[in-house]
Parts: structure tokens; C-alpha cells; sequence
């Protein structure tokens, strides 16, 4: 991926579009064995409500492809994500729209991309590794086993079919044309995700295993979802 220039937002290429590169897979590699709790990168990822649209769903691919869907440092991470969305989404007056986009805007860049890792960068990890982190195989399958929750939950604008769920990126693009109505809707939405997704990340605790539900797994693809976007899931899936 070429150098940003100064002031510029660049955002990579879709997974669909441009594979996961050998730098790509190389961190993401790294990030999954416990980089993913380290205290200054959660600090990074809160402030950014994670990564971009592209390196969410390639840190969750990749996840998916290595520990063979058991997404233990995902759901901790996204409920930790979530859990000041609730009362960001809180909030109402005449200066609503101002609020929630204040509330939800990035605070800092994607890790992935200000590192320049993308789609053309190269690493260190084997050609076995970069081919195993790049095969979609395992996120399909963690996917379409729980679609029946998680697809009442795709943003209608990231979908295109007039739905009123909204991902992150697109409630600010409504609040910046003053187009919010009552946020409740959403606030009861993001508050099932929330609660669904605590479920499944108790679900690995020692004394919890095996409580685990597709309704708590699904939350977990709603809050990558709703936190950067579904295009590129949507992509994968051949859903759009």
C-alpha cells in the first residue's frame, strides 16, 4: 500500500478486491497470539472503535482461519468495543445529531493502516501461513451457521435494501444530514448485541464452557458489523 499523504484518509481496498497481503497476515498472526490484550493497542483499537472496514473483518478472517472458529480474543475485544456505544447512543435535544457524531467519531486511525499495511505489503510469515490466513473457509462457516441472528442486524445502507439498522459509519453519515430520528431503536438493538456478546465471551471461561448459543456467537459478527461496516463480510459471503 502506497505512503498516505499528509491530511489524506485512505482507505484500503475490500477483502474480495485485494487478498490479505503477506504483511497483513504477518501482524494479524502476531495481533491473535496476544497482542490482541495488550493494554496501549486495546487503548488504540477503543479509540478508533477498532479497525477499518478492510483489517476488522481481515482480523477476524484470519482469526476464524488459525483457531479454527473458536473466537475467544475477538469476543472480548468487541465487548469491550460495544460497551461505551450504549451511552454514546443515549442522548437526545435539539443538538442530537451534533452529539452523535461527536460521541462516535474515530478519536485516532486504524493501527493497520497507519502502519501501511495493506494489500500490496509484504512480511516474514511462510507461504503456508500466508495461504492458511487468507482462506476464508472457516469465517463462512462461523458465519452462515449464525445468520439467522446476526442478519436482522446488517445496516441497511451497507446492504442497499432500505432496512433501518445502521453500522456505525452510516448513523454518522445520517446524523451529519440531521436525518437521526429517535435513536431508540438503536440504542435496543446495540444493547442486544452487548448482551449477547457478553454471553459469548463468558462462554470461555472454564466454569461457562459449553453455554455458549449461535444467538451469542452471531453478536459477535454484528459487532464487527455495526463498529466498521459489513461490505467486505458481505463481499465474502456473495450476499452483495
Amino acid at each position: 500500500m502506497g505512503r498516505k499523504k499528509k491530511g489524506a484518509k485512505i482507505f484500503p481496498p475490500d477483502i474480495t478486491e485485494s487478498q490479505l497481503s503477506g504483511g497483513e497476515v504477518h501482524y494479524l498472526w502476531w495481533f491473535i497470539q496476544g497482542s490482541i490484550m495488550t493494554p496501549s493497542i486495546r487503548y488504540r483499537l477503543r479509540r478508533a472503535w477498532g479497525f477499518c472496514g478492510r483489517h476488522a473483518w481481515c482480523a477476524i478472517l484470519v482469526e476464524a482461519s488459525f483457531r479454527h472458529g473458536y473466537m475467544h480474543g475477538p469476543a472480548i475485544l468487541y465487548e469491550d468495543l460495544l460497551h461505551p456505544a450504549i451511552p454514546a447512543l443515549g442522548i437526545d435535544g435539539p443538538l442530537k445529531n451534533l452529539r452523535l457524531l461527536k460521541n462516535l467519531r474515530e478519536k485516532g486511525p486504524c493501527i493497520m493502516c497507519e502502519m501501511d499495511l495493506g494489500p500490496e505489503t509484504k512480511g516474514a510469515a511462510s507461504a503456508d501461513r500466508v495461504e492458511r490466513g487468507r482462506d476464508p473457509r472457516e469465517l463462512r462457516v462461523f458465519a452462515q451457521s449464525t445468520q439467522t441472528y446476526w442478519e436482522k442486524t446488517i445496516c441497511g445502507r451497507c446492504l442497499g435494501n432500505g432496512s433501518w439498522p445502521r453500522c456505525r459509519r452510516h448513523l454518522m453519515e445520517d446524523a451529519s444530514k440531521g436525518a437521526i430520528g429517535s435513536l431508540l431503536p438503536h440504542q435496543d438493538l446495540l444493547n442486544h448485541i452487548f448482551q449477547q456478546i457478553t454471553l459469548y465471551a463468558r462462554s470461555f471461561r472454564w466454569e461457562c464452557r459449553g453455554t455458549d448459543t449461535e444467538e451469542n456467537k452471531a453478536a459477535l459478527i454484528s459487532a464487527v458489523g455495526w463498529c466498521s461496516g459489513w461490505q467486505p463480510l458481505l463481499s465474502i459471503l456473495g450476499m452483495k
